[in-house]
């Protein structure tokens, strides 16, 4: 692969693995099915697209677009029911040697989560565009932990280090000496 990448001329494809409800489908950039990893990718050839894979110097949850056109518009009901929120994707780059043979291994280039899909009606056709979300964007989401003893049960039974943190909640603790009367803070 590296010697591939290195090369003056390039042969790449786009294969991407999506999770649908009912099962995972396989796709990938070019015409026909292939074969990788004991799965049959399904070709789209220009029927597919997909948009620019960022990558920044710093830690962003940065998404991709997944298209699919010339879809007849009676399906798009089926395909809304396929589609769910959160359902893994992965978008991997292969190469090709000069003689058409896949290069072992490609590269995972993207992966995360499916997102909102859009549908476009124009004509006889139409194109669903499917938003996919990387994974950091949990770090978005609030934790909803507590530090109670309950709570840490859950993750480490028998652990009573926040048994006494209810006895703490309302108590006054003087650091140095003791104020003389009510009125010093």
């Amino acid at each position: 692969m590296l010697t591939a990448l290195q090369a003056s001329i390039l042969h790449p494809a786009i294969l991407v693995q999506l999770n649908f409800v009912t099962g995972t489908v396989y796709v990938w950039s070019g015409t026909g099915p292939m074969v990788w990893n004991g799965q049959t990718y399904v070709g789209v050839g220009t029927f597919g697209g997909i948009s620019v894979i960022e990558e920044g110097a710093t830690i962003e949850a940065k998404g991709v677009t997944l298209t699919l056109s010339g879809i007849d518009p009676a399906m798009l009901a089926d395909a809304l029911q396929e589609i769910q929120i959160g359902l893994p994707v992965s978008v991997f780059l292969a190469l090709f040697d000069s003689s058409g043979a896949l290069i072992a291994d490609p590269l995972t280039s993207w992966s995360g989560r499916m997102d909102q899909p859009e549908f476009l009606i124009s004509g006889g056709e139409a194109v669903i565009s499917l938003k996919c979300e990387n994974r950091l964007m949990d770090m978005n989401v609030a934790v909803d932990r507590r530090l109670t003893l309950q709570d840490a049960q859950m993750s480490n039974p028998g652990d009573l280090g926040l048994q006494f943190v209810p006895s703490l909640q309302e108590v006054t603790l003087y650091w140095g000496t003791v104020p003389q009367s009510t009125n010093n803070i």
